[in-house]
């Protein structure tokens, strides 16, 4: 078959790429590499996928399409055969705590489907299996265990309420029947009836008499029929000898005769009322006022002020009361809260007497609720705590009486991605179940197999899916995708190597490869060395960053590659570049010791920090890195030096503490939810800018002070679009779209504060420059230029000043959280604790970084990061590696030292790669 032409874009502008022109072969698995900031989004996001969702909209209704006009298109001349285009960002979209793993990758949806058709359904309430019956099974049981045994079969029969007996035994005698059963005694319907019932509702009529007996089955099963037709369902058998049995057709628990439901996809959604649990709503944990945000200081007194809310004004009226309570019960108001009587503190929750206690100044708050700061308020001093009535699992009690293979849904979800794949292949199902359930297992296996070909075996199913890495989250939808079986489609992936250890790289390559084969065209932004030595195409852009960037530096195969002298990433690969192993390590004289952590899968661990290093947590994905460095040893340090007082993980002691001054837990979460916030703003450089602007005579003859150069509030911002710059279009049935505003054209000021020019520059322009171009523009200001460099440092100089913090990246915005720290006063004795620093970089921008890291550790700082990249495990001082698998196979520390010391090591990943790129010393690495 003819490979199909290739992917052409003529003239392309977008951003800072420069009339570039390329041919990407469709079928093929093609990788964009270059330095941060050298247009590589600009060209696979920003062109490529743009273009195709432009074409795939202009197909689509008029109503859409009404929209086309305000939204941009690409900035190039011209695309051929481009593909419906498909983007799998490194973003993690999810906000709400409804979505899980398995709900977000429809394994769960399947599940449901599986327990709704095959489950065994138990009593909520005994625990006794349930019983249904048909007019088969109970002539079976009957011939079965009461062979040749007499027996009467008979129905209960409601009697309505005022009707004579005579004429009840009329209706009966007309319909064919001719005895009934009261009170034990068998009556004759020919025969006078009682002159009354009583307070009787009910009596039973006799249908047949009959002996159990296999030559009987066909007037059995009729009798059986009609019992259950005229009984509503059910009937009992008084076998002689045996007692009375009953039947019904539906479902009862066998046990207490309990109604039950019977089993529905529906009864096992936690998005649904039908199946959610009452209590929480499914939600799997409720909200309650907690004590340790009440009291997060509980070294101090209730005279210091303990009591974290009656510290504030509105508290202040409850703090006097409590002073006074404190008196009349002779309570030292000068003791630490944690060191006060149990009694003495629940008097102080609960109250007593005048004084209301914590529980009643929330009470009061809580009829205030209608008021936006008195919710905000309560929301400071409560935590979710898995619900009581579900225990966590989001389920009502008839969901989770269902079971398949003893398991309820609430159990399959708790396992992992891994250990569920396994638990499936060894489901023990009878033959009839088996059958039903066929199609559904086939489905649910391939879907477990494409997460774990993913690298994603250490998720739980009931993992919530906001607490994903934004990499966890592509991966995610990668998996779905291959399950969709998609083809003649354009993929374009943003590094989905990212929080993936060396050994699961080449799996993930070895996915897209199959994804391309099966007729897709995929475009991966990567910087990694075995997606690029996998690459059937590589295009670099380049040379540099930003305005520097943007160039095509090569387009072609990996053979013509690597000797491309102007490829900067050709030169790692082939080693004319690289990054230096240090000559020597630091030691560290003191250490923090974090000993015997058990939190999730932690098995116990010990682990010794050397301070004033460099030091790297590495390991598999899920071995427990986050849990032991963030969970752990962070809210650990944090608390002690009142930094934050959420609860850390479970360890037995942390000692050291007093050779460090603070923490600064330097993650990837955005710095801010809005466009709003952007670089210039979070370095704390904008107002600088603003006041030299003011400073101008311009803006002093036209009275403009330096309020009105912020686009923030009121005074000089565009009313229009209230600074912001764009407006957004919501779109209803797509994904809301920001276009440029038209009265500002997205410039966000004012015309008369536009007109004022710094060298040329208006304010809206200095916000558009690259933070390159604005340290060249700002040197003569040096604070300014300064904050700026630091910027550069940390391989942010292709940024614009005020580009949205909502466009940045995680690893974007967690260097801008060094450079700020980078930015501020020098401080010593810190510990800077950072998670996967090298998301979006270079190699040759990862050198940079780790300049700006032993910087911290020569001030007399530490630094510890959470790191999977080879280059910079092997630069650091001290190696931790957690393994040796993920989930419940991980929690050990497996190798501890030197990175020459754990490439030594037996049993460690980490080590097995690593070695390779430590220096040789007489044909063995360097121990």
């Amino acid at each position: 078959m003819a490979r199909p032409l290739g992917l052409r874009i003529q003239g392309a502008r977008q951003n800072n790429l420069k009339n570039i022109s390329l041919e990407i072969p469709h079928d093929r698995l093609t990788v964009v590499t270059g330095v941060s900031g050298s247009g590589k989004s600009s060209l696979a996001f920003d062109t490529l996928f743009a273009e195709g969702q432009w074409r795939y909209i202009e197909s689509l209704s008029t109503y859409a399409r009404m929209f086309l006009e305000r939204v941009d298109r690409p900035d190039v001349d011209k695309i051929e055969q481009i593909r419906p285009a498909v983007a799998l960002e490194q973003k993690n979209p999810v906000r709400t705590a409804r979505s899980t793993v398995g709900t977000a990758t429809e394994i769960y949806d399947y599940l449901r489907l599986l327990y709704a058709k095959i489950g065994h359904v138990h009593c909520p309430s005994c625990g006794a299996p349930a019983a249904s019956h048909s007019p088969q099974s109970i002539v079976d049981a009957l011939l079965e265990e009461h062979p040749g045994t007499r027996a009467m079969i008979t129905f209960r029969l409601a009697v309505p309420a005022g009707l004579p007996p005579a004429e009840l035994w009329a209706n009966l005698t007309r319909r064919g029947f001719a005895r009934v059963r009261v009170d034990g005694d068998i009556l004759d319907l020919a025969a006078p009836p009682p002159v009354d019932f009583g307070e009787r509702k009910a009596i039973a009529v006799i249908l047949d008499r009959v002996v159990l007996d296999s030559a009987q089955r066909g007037r059995i099963t009729e009798s059986v029929e009609a019992a259950l037709r005229e009984g509503g369902g059910r009937l009992a058998v008084e076998v002689v000898g045996a007692g009375t049995r009953e039947f019904g057709e539906d479902f009862r628990c066998s046990g207490c005769g309990a109604a039950l439901e019977r089993p529905q996809p529906l009864l096992f959604s936690f998005n649904h009322p039908l199946g959610a649990c009452p209590e929480c709503k499914g939600f799997g944990n409720v909200l309650k006022y907690d004590e340790a945000l009440v009291v997060p200081d509980r070294t101090l007194s209730l005279g210091d002020g303990a009591v974290e809310p009656w510290t504030h004004p509105s508290g202040k009226r409850y703090q006097r009361e409590l002073m006074k309570a404190a008196r009349r019960r002779k309570v030292d108001t000068e003791t630490p809260w944690e060191k006060l009587p149990e009694t003495t503190r629940a008097f102080v929750y609960a109250g007593g007497g005048s004084f209301p206690g914590i529980q009643g100044f929330f009470e009061e708050l809580e009829s205030y609720r209608y008021k936006l700061h008195v919710r905000v308020l309560l929301s400071r001093y409560r935590s979710q705590s898995p619900c009581p009535a579900c225990a966590g699992t989001r389920l009502k009690p008839a969901a989770l009486a269902v079971r398949v293979a003893d398991r309820t849904i609430a159990d399959f979800s708790n396992l992992t991605i891994e250990e569920a794949a396994r638990v499936l292949q060894e489901f023990p199902l009878a033959d009839s179940e088996a059958t039903v359930a066929r199609e559904i297992l086939k489905q649910l296996t391939a879907k477990l197999s494409f997460l774990l070909r993913v690298g994603l075996g250490y998720l739980t199913l009931a993992r919530q899916a906001r607490t994903l890495s934004g990499g966890e989250a592509q991966r995610i939808n990668l998996a779905n995708q291959l399950g969709s079986q998609l083809v003649g489609t354009l993929y374009v992936l943003d590094e989905p190597s990212i929080g993936l250890h060396a050994r699961d790289t080449s799996r993930l390559v070895d996915l897209c490869r199959e994804l391309a084969q099966t007729g897709n065209t995929v475009i991966v932004v990567e910087h990694d060395r075995t997606f690029i030595d996998a690459a059937d195409h590589i295009v670099e852009l380049g040379p540099g960053s930003g305005e520097r960037g943007g160039e095509l530096v090569f387009s072609g195969d990996r053979a013509d590659f690597v000797r491309a002298t102007r490829s900067l990433t050709a030169r790692y690969l082939v080693g004319r570049e690289s990054i230096a192993v240090p000559p020597a390590r630091r030691s560290g004289r003191r250490h923090l010791v974090l000993i015997g952590a058990r939190e999730h899968n932690l098995k116990d661990v010990t682990m010794r920090l050397p301070l004033h290093t460099l030091t790297a947590v590495s390991g598999v994905s899920g071995s427990g890195k986050s849990t032991l460095v963030h969970d752990t040893l962070y809210r650990a340090v944090a608390r002690a030096f009142r930094a934050e007082f959420t609860m850390p993980g479970v360890y037995d002691a942390l000692v050291g503490l007093e050779y460090l001054k603070g923490v600064r837990l330097i993650d990837q979460e955005p710095i801010g939810r809005t466009p709003r916030s952007n670089p210039i703003t979070y370095i704390k450089a904008f107002d600088e800018i603003r006041k030299l602007f003011a400073a101008l005579p311009r803006a002093r003859a036209l009275g403009l002070g330096t309020g009105a150069f912020s686009f923030n509030v009121p005074g000089g911002r565009c009313e229009a679009c209230e600074g912001d710059g764009f407006q957004k279009l919501e779109m209803y049935v797509f994904e809301d779209v920001y276009v440029s505003c038209q009265e500002c054209e997205g410039r966000r000021y004012r015309p008369d504060v536009l007109a004022v020019k710094l060298r040329g520059r208006s304010i809206a322009d200095v916000l558009a420059m690259t933070v390159d171009d604005a340290t060249d523009f700002f040197a003569g200001q040096l604070s300014l230029a300064r904050r700026l460099r630091v910027l550069q440092d940390v391989g942010l100089g292709y940024l614009r000043l005020g580009q949205p913090a909502t466009t940045l990246s995680g690893g974007e915005a967690q260097r801008l959280k060094i450079a700020a720290e980078l930015g501020a006063r020098a401080a010593s004795d810190m510990l800077y604790i950072l998670d996967e620093p090298t998301t979006g970089l270079h190699l040759d921008d990862i050198k940079r970084l780790l300049g700006v890291l032993n910087r911290l550790v020569d001030a007399g700082n530490t630094v510890l990061v959470v790191e999977h990249h080879l280059d910079v495990i092997k630069c650091a001082d001290w190696v931790v590696d957690l393994g040796p698998e993920g989930g419940d196979g991980g929690g050990e520390i497996v190798a501890e030292g030197t990175p020459e010391a754990v490439g030594q090591t037996p049993g460690s990943y980490t080590g097995k790669f690593l070695v390779e790129l430590l220096p040789k010393l007489g044909g063995k690495s360097a121990g």
